[in-house]
């Protein structure tokens, strides 16, 4: 039997998680739903699928949900789906407060419905290999992570629409919104932060959270790095990551490795390196100036990943307890940046 999906809010990621609905083994699209009846008719006209009238309506026809509406919603869409018996698969971040997001946990887990958060770079090839080398010790005592996601987006985009740029439903700004995802894949791969330094402005939009984000990171590891973070930067660069160990270095940009050099390739000895030729990165392949490209393969990934951990009743790839981890981060983060650069621990 196909575990039925129904899309919650249909603003510009709702085709992403349609379509993966659509071509998930095992899953169908059940539905959709919006607070806009008319876009919710139209979007079930070129999907083939049912414009539901309510939430509850939706819930009725299917088993999980994807929560596509404003960061600031996440959990509460998600706690309803969950007390109604719903799994729940909710866009990044898991929600902006620390509260709500650990609340929207709890209440999945008491349910015993399964709670995944999209965080898809997790699935890129060449992060995982990266995560691979530290983990196994390839890259020696890892030393320093940095990750950068420098970004363009217009004045338009933030008045698009009326919760874009606010705290309260976007919840911050270049780090929440738009550099949450290596945000995440920074502190994954480097094994979680323990405290940080910041600094935050807002320079060039007229918005209420941050364009602009630097902080210092000391990682759990006792490590050290960067993160840098705006929306600000013409015309938008691939964002990054590098991570730099006594025995290796690695560094990817929009996903795939741009060098990777270690001492057991010197040796000749195994490397969790990928086979194939380091690739260089165009930016029309990032969503560094366009906020409408998305990696919808790994979107897909993720979704089948999701339905799978339902059919075989195990955890999502990414469940809500690992989504908590980049959210403590941008949280303390913005901490620091109203506190002159206080040092704040996780």
């Amino acid at each position: 039997m196909s575990v039925r999906v129904g899309v919650v809010g249909l603003g510009q990621i709702h085709h992403i998680h349609c379509w993966s609905a659509d071509l998930a083994s095992g899953a169908e699209l059940g539905g959709v739903y919006d607070i806009v009846p008319e876009r919710a008719k139209e979007v079930a006209a070129e999907r083939n699928t049912y414009a539901a009238s309510s939430l509850q309506d939706l819930f009725d026809r299917v088993d999980a949900i994807s929560v596509c509406v404003p960061s600031g919603l996440h959990a509460e869409i998600g706690i309803a789906a969950a007390k109604a018996g719903k799994h729940v698969l909710c866009e990044k971040p898991i929600d902006i407060t620390l509260k709500a997001a650990t609340e929207l946990v709890d209440i999945c887990e008491a349910a015993g419905v399964k709670l995944g958060v999209i965080s898809q770079h997790r699935l890129s090839r060449d992060i995982v290999a990266a995560k691979a080398a530290v983990d196994s010790g390839e890259l020696g005592r890892m030393v320093f992570g940095e990750a950068a996601t420098k970004w363009l987006r217009t004045q338009e985009y933030y008045d698009s629409g009326d919760w874009r740029g606010t705290w309260e439903l976007d919840g911050g700004g270049c780090l929440m919104n738009q550099g949450v995802h290596y945000v995440d894949m920074l502190q994954w791969v480097m094994g979680g932060v323990a405290a940080v330094r910041a600094i935050t402005k807002t320079l060039t939009h007229d918005i209420e959270v941050e364009d602009c984000a630097a902080a210092v990171l000391e990682f759990k590891s006792g490590a050290i790095g960067t993160l840098r973070g705006s929306t600000s930067c013409y015309p938008g660069v691939a964002e990054s990551l590098e991570v730099h160990g006594d025995k290796g270095s690695v560094l990817i940009e929009a996903d795939k490795i741009r060098a990777w050099k270690t001492v057991a390739q010197e040796n000749g000895e195994p490397s969790a390196m990928p086979t194939g030729e380091v690739e260089k990165v165009k930016l029309s392949e990032s969503a560094a100036a366009d906020p409408a490209a998305a990696w919808g393969e790994q979107h897909l990934h993720q979704m089948q990943d999701f339905v799978d951990s339902i059919r075989d009743d195990r955890d999502p790839m990414v469940t809500g307890r690992a989504a908590l981890e980049p959210l403590k981060v941008i949280l303390a983060i913005y901490e620091s940046g109203r506190n002159g650069g206080k040092r704040v621990e996780l």
